[in-house]
């Protein structure tokens, strides 16, 4: 049997839960918060694991699989960054970010029209790899002038502003989860036409995703879950 405590014991223990309870809420909090750049360059890692599955394999199942989601990765990323992230430079960083913006926008619309000539090939394709490896060694300059750059001048400017890279990061990962899962150049980098147009073909990308073979022990392309 269970020896009972006494009134004041329980109220000891209460008051200790009680503690407890904010201490754990906040650390949560803590664990939640990220930055813009966060997510952009956990983006930017994941986008490098899938390209190395692609290339270091030699079946075609597995090509498939992993260019299938190193695709959906990067349309969502690049539309993304387009509709939150390249804005907050404009407003934060003034000449100078809209200038940033612009050379992005550019190496942006190169990288979709090789990722549209990519996504369109089968892995049995002698061009797939090539192709694919064309599309990363010009992803990787655009990553490093970002990561090393653009993104530390947007989050210098954002010191300022207090919460709003977390903010951003938020509205980045939301974004994601509407936009085109395929390269469409011809919707251009700037809205609000692109964000037309990406409302128009998500839909039709999504479905389609449904069709496509994914790696089995990634997270299902659905845009409601990543």
């Amino acid at each position: 049997m269970r020896a009972s405590l006494s009134p004041l014991s329980s109220l000891a223990v209460r008051s200790l839960r009680l503690q407890a309870q904010p201490r754990r809420a906040f650390s949560a909090g803590i664990a939640r918060k990220s930055t813009i750049t966060a997510v952009i360059t956990k983006d930017h890692q994941e986008l490098e694991d899938y390209y190395n599955e692609v290339i270091k394999s030699n079946d075609h199942d597995h090509q498939t699989r992993y260019g299938n989601q190193f695709t959906w990765e990067l349309a969502r990323h690049s539309v993304a960054e387009e509709l939150v992230v390249y804005p907050a430079m404009e407003r934060y960083l003034g000449e100078k970010g809209k200038a940033m913006a612009e050379s992005d926008r550019q190496q942006h619309h190169e990288a979709k029209e090789l990722l549209k000539q990519f996504q369109n090939m089968k892995a049995e394709d002698p061009q797939y790899l090539p192709k694919l490896k064309e599309l990363w060694s010009h992803l990787t300059e655009h990553i490093k002038d970002e990561e090393q750059h653009d993104l530390p001048a947007l989050e210098s400017a954002l010191n300022s502003q207090d919460g709003e890279s977390e903010s951003l990061a938020k509205s980045f990962g939301r974004t994601k989860a509407f936009v085109p899962s395929r390269s469409h150049p011809s919707a251009g980098e700037h809205p609000p036409f692109e964000t037309v147009m990406g409302l128009l073909t998500a839909p039709i990308d999504h479905i389609a995703d449904i069709f496509r073979k994914f790696p089995d022990k990634t997270i299902s392309p659905n845009p409601s879950t990543k």
